[in-house]
């Protein structure tokens, strides 16, 4: 039993550190929230059903976006986007849902024609997937660079965001049809949905975007680690000219992984726009590419290419939330939790990779000639 898992963490190694992190970050903050007091002994802030139901919500939204990066990074490709696409994705959606005389006094917005929010969902997931299929055309086919491919959609869908919005905040509760399903399976719990709000109990403690989250990671599991499209995605990112000349279709893979990953973005956008109740196109999901490069960076995927892994990408974008969660319990200025998550960030790949030796190679001085 014991040669069994230590030959599962050496096949794994890059999770299995990436665990052992998750549960240094998770003792620190468990022991640096506990309340003052012989009660505050037991007790801990981060543990309390309340935070973990927030933490669980928040994983289940960061990880549907970022497993649709990760497949684009293991083929050597990035996702500048996502942030964007998904503020100009919730615009559409509210406008979908909402009366045109609510929105901006422009032709645009009011062009839009109010619709029932199944449909709404269904045409928002149709457009962030068409828009990652085109990125994948234009990185795979035409083989202009991913990263101008999709800085360029950073910087437009953005702009159009706040264009149709007209720089102004667009609410959910302008709508005038009934989104009490719609906030139940965006917002919600699993007992919302089963049971019903009045009652209470442990399905209530579990959000839907967790449930989506597993959903989504079962089904990438399978396409990434059990398919022929996985092998191709690993082969490509790997070397991209060798899988070509094998007699792979190697731009219609690279396609294939943007059209993942802007399916991801468009079903991450629903849950998130609901959850926040409103978008504002200058701020909402601002920075998300970065957290979602970083969480796939963090469970393995190498920006090189052909590595990877979706549990892996589970647990980067797990150490995200829960060291977002510490700094703001343990009431550190809120402007220095990018820097401490950034600094986290480091340390945690450079071990990963170098192990303690690493650090002796930043400072090690090279002998002098002689």
């Amino acid at each position: 039993m014991t040669n069994s898992i230590v030959n599962f963490a050496n096949q794994h190694r890059r999770e299995t550190g990436m665990l052992g992190l998750l549960f240094i970050l998770v003792s620190i903050t468990t022991i640096g929230t506990i309340e003052e007091g012989i009660e505050g002994l037991f007790n801990s802030m981060f543990l309390t059903p309340d935070n973990l139901k927030n933490l669980a919500r928040t994983i289940g939204i960061y990880g549907i976006f970022s497993i649709g990066v990760g497949i684009v990074i293991i083929t050597a490709g990035i996702d500048l986007s996502v942030g964007s696409l998904m503020a100009l994705l919730g615009v559409i959606f509210l406008y979908f849902v909402t009366p045109p005389g609510t929105r901006p006094d422009s032709a645009l917005a009011r062009g839009i024609p109010e619709v029932s929010w199944p449909v709404a969902v269904f045409w928002i997931l149709v457009i962030g997937t068409l828009v990652g299929f085109l990125h994948g055309l234009l990185v795979g086919k035409l083989k202009l660079q991913a990263f101008v491919v999709t800085l360029c959609g950073l910087l437009s869908y953005r702009g159009l965001a706040r264009f149709y919005a007209n720089d102004t905040t667009v609410n959910v509760g302008d709508a005038s049809q009934d989104l009490s399903m719609a906030r139940k399976l965006g917002d919600g719990s699993l007992g919302d949905v089963l049971y019903g709000n009045a009652e209470k109990g442990m399905l209530h403690n579990v959000p839907m975007t967790f449930i989506y989250l597993i959903v989504f990671a079962v089904v990438a599991t399978i396409v990434l680690h059990r398919s022929v499209l996985g092998r191709y995605i690993f082969a490509t990112g790997r070397n991209e000219l060798a899988t070509k000349y094998s007699g792979v279709n190697t731009g219609m893979v690279i396609a294939i992984a943007y059209l993942i990953a802007g399916f991801c973005t468009a079903f991450a956008a629903i849950p998130f726009c609901i959850y926040t109740g409103s978008v504002q196109p200058a701020t909402h999901g601002a920075f998300f590419e970065l957290y979602a490069i970083a969480a796939a960076v963090l469970g393995g995927c190498s920006l090189r290419g052909g590595e990877g892994s979706i549990p892996g990408i589970l647990i980067g974008t797990t150490i995200l939330i829960v060291l977002r969660n510490m700094v703001n319990l343990m009431g550190y200025p809120t402007p220095l939790s990018d820097a401490i998550t950034g600094g986290v960030i480091f340390i945690g790949v450079l071990v990963d990779q170098h192990g303690a030796t690493g650090f002796k190679r930043l400072f090690k001085r090279k002998p002098k000639a002689a």
